[in-house]
């Protein structure tokens, strides 16, 4: 039986995860047991709770009642869902962008920068991108072209901000990633010099005079490959450049010098997926 709770006001302190707290506050402490990241659509929230994230509430136009209590498993049945008319939501800063359901959900634990190398072949690995939207649809072109895991500098915009949980469509919680943080993990170094000796060649994108294409069989056929991407305005630093195997482009035509971060990942990604 679904715990259904009709609300007047969304002001009560048990919707504060959507109404009065910011981001930096559902992640302020970044344990798994309390940190709180938000769901979007009812897509996203069963991606979600078919990777094992565990609701803590669900707030819900009065209409998207039976769909959200159809994708709830039986196990969580008891976790509220609030629900109000349209009108009320209407105050709540961007629901309208939902398609009409949220949902607070405990952040998982993440897995080791050593437990995402363990058994991958290929890794995007991101350095200072900041924007919620690229971060978000470079995850969904990871999971999909074929990367094994995502890597961050600690610099990076956060994969549970709930613009880039709703861009990613899920994958976020879908494709194993970690933050590059701590030795042996410290980016760049001594990050990239562990990237190598796990057997990882690395390649560096980058417009500079060394630049080589990225179907170049070298990079195409390494057995283990990190490909990493840069911030959108300045892209890669230039020690991370230097100490990566290779740097490559994409190649361009009409006089077109580069692609926005996320389109640039999603076709370096297929070109250099790993091929049995």
């Amino acid at each position: 039986m679904a715990n259904v709770i009709e609300i007047q006001d969304l002001s009560v302190p048990e919707l504060a995860p959507y109404t009065q707290l910011t981001h930096a506050q559902l992640r302020s402490q970044r344990e798994p047991e309390k940190g709180i990241f938000i769901a979007e659509s009812t897509k996203v929230i069963s991606c979600a709770l078919r990777a094992g994230c565990r609701p803590l509430s669900f707030l819900t136009e009065g209409r998207h009642l039976p769909t959200l209590i159809q994708i709830i498993p039986e196990r969580w049945s008891s976790v509220p869902i609030y629900t109000a008319p349209r009108e009320t939501l209407s105050s709540l800063t961007g629901y309208a962008l939902t398609r009409g359901v949220l949902c607070a959900m405990a952040r998982p634990a993440l897995p080791t920068p050593e437990e995402v190398c363990r058994t991958a072949r290929r890794l995007a690995v991101l350095e200072n991108i900041t924007d919620s939207t690229n971060i978000g649809a470079i995850f969904r072109s990871a999971a999909a072209l074929g990367m094994d895991g995502v890597l961050l500098s600690p610099s990076c915009c956060d994969p549970f901000y709930r613009r880039a949980v709703r861009v990613s469509m899920g994958t976020v919680l879908q494709i194993p990633w970690a933050w590059l943080t701590g030795d042996p993990f410290q980016w760049p170094q001594p990050g990239l010099s562990t990237l190598h000796t796990l057997g990882f060649s690395t390649v560096a994108m980058a417009l500079t005079d060394r630049s080589i294409s990225i179907d170049n069989p070298i990079l195409t056929q390494a057995d283990k490959l990190a490909i990493v991407l840069g911030s959108e305005g300045d892209g890669l630093s230039a020690e991370t450049i230097a100490r990566c195997d290779y740097t490559a482009r994409i190649p361009m035509f009409h006089g077109v010098d580069s692609l926005n971060v996320a389109a640039a990942g999603a076709v370096i990604f297929w070109q250099l997926r790993a091929r049995d």
